[in-house]
């Protein structure tokens, strides 16, 4: 662990990151980390996860739509589909997923909405929701 993160903060991240993503993936991605790659795993864990998401200020439902609404703004689709199946544990429901790629489409246009609505069908399926 690099000497620019608290130890407590890691930690607080890690456990907000596998409550939200699965302790299997985190794990996957941890695992697949190497010397160049590690220090960038461990930073964003501490920094996103722990910092970002490791208070009590905004509860982790609320965080999760607002990082789809932000990622689908960004059209970072593949993150999108990772924080999709995390907010459907943090308890986002198919409607509210819906009315999320809505604003999506309103703000950052019909294309970014039509993804967005591709993705989280292949989720929901998965998810059993659909």
């Amino acid at each position: 662990m690099s000497d620019l993160f608290n130890e407590d903060l890691f930690t607080t991240g890690l456990n907000q990151r596998k409550a939200t993503l699965g302790a299997e993936y985190v794990e996957k991605n941890l695992a697949a980390a190497d010397d160049f790659t590690r220090p960038f795993q461990e930073a964003m864990t501490a920094w996103c996860w722990g910092f970002g998401w490791g208070d009590d200020a905004i509860d982790a439902k609320t965080r999760s739509m607002m990082n789809l609404t932000m990622l689908g703004a960004l059209g970072r689709l593949q993150e999108w589909e990772t924080h999709c199946r995390g907010a459907l544990t943090n308890g986002v429901t198919k409607e509210q997923i819906r009315a999320i790629v809505h604003v999506i489409a309103i703000y950052c246009g019909v294309p970014m909405g039509l993804e967005c609505f591709r993705v989280a069908r292949r989720v929901l399926e998965e998810a059993g929701e659909l």
